[in-house]
């Protein structure tokens, strides 16, 4: 059965960005013409998930409901938990448990950002083959600095180390995984790390150990962005801006996603765009439905 459900993980307090987060999370910032939180919400809905749970931090609760609603605008559900302490990105199975509900679910970080030809279809079969748990990996130049996996020609995982001090690949384990119906109960078995957090990496070497852990590759053609730091935000920017002027294609609009996932039709999309006061936008969104 494919994963229909979405946890977006939007807490915290993005010290990295002072002074710009101090009023409101970063999610709320702008990449080029829309929101962050709109780059991850599009690839769930990309991947035809259609509900979704977004995990915020208790001061950015109104907010995030006044910008997303309920999600009906792009045939989804989106409903909201508040993390009151950042206790790491495996504890939304925690606090999303009764969301889960026992059903296979993605998760995606608020602040990641991806673009490429055919990144649609590649999420899409994540979520229709989910025995186990995918990530999604992406080559860097200092994978001392991410989690990193080592995988064998088919994808499956042999590998996976945080932060490794010697050289195991250059393939960082990018902030966009699927899972199986065992995720939670998986997460209930973590420990905190010395930080104090349940780390994602360990959740993921559970799958690993149970030899269920297997790698999509974004290769060169692809882009990937954490976009946690002012210099990140600026990249993915001009990534958004050269893409929309050079082929059209106005990244991480969630209009767009659902539409062509078939969450909404043509008539949905015309009156979203009716709402958007920006020209340009609503221009495009009438591009999307061919007006």
């Amino acid at each position: 059965m494919a994963i229909k459900k979405g946890i977006i993980v939007a807490g915290g307090l993005a010290t990295r960005l002072h002074p710009a987060s101090l009023a409101f999370g970063k999610p709320f910032l702008p990449i080029y013409d829309k929101p962050m939180i709109y780059y991850s919400l599009s690839i769930l809905l990309m991947a035809g998930i259609d509900q979704i749970l977004i995990v915020t931090s208790p001061r950015d609760h109104a907010l995030f409901k006044s910008l997303l609603g309920d999600g009906s605008q792009w045939g989804a559900s989106i409903s909201f938990v508040e993390q009151p302490v950042a206790d790491g990105i495996a504890g939304a199975f925690l606090l999303g448990e009764d969301f889960i509900a026992g059903d296979g679910v993605c998760l995606i970080l608020g602040d990641n950002f991806f673009y490429g030809e055919g990144l649609a279809g590649l999420v899409r079969d994540a979520a229709e083959n989910n025995a186990g748990a995918t990530v999604f990996c992406a080559p860097v130049e200092n994978p001392a600095a991410y989690g990193v996996a080592a995988m064998e020609d088919d994808g499956t995982v042999t590998t996976l180390v945080e932060k490794p001090k010697t050289f195991i690949s250059n393939w960082a384990v990018t902030g966009l995984y699927f899972y199986d119906s065992r995720a939670t109960g998986f997460a209930k078995t973590l420990q905190p790390s010395a930080r104090g957090e349940l780390e994602v990496t360990d959740l993921n070497k559970c799958y690993l150990d149970a030899g269920a852990l297997k790698a999509v590759l974004l290769e060169k053609d692809f882009c990937w962005f954490d976009t946690g730091t002012n210099e990140t935000m600026f990249e993915a920017a001009v990534k958004v801006r050269d893409t929309l002027a050079a082929e059209g294609v106005n990244i991480g609009c969630p209009d767009e996603a659902a539409f062509k996932a078939g969450l909404i039709d043509r008539a949905q999309v015309l009156k979203n765009a009716e709402a958007i006061k920006n020209p340009a936008y609503a221009d495009y969104l009438r591009k999307v439905a061919g007006e």
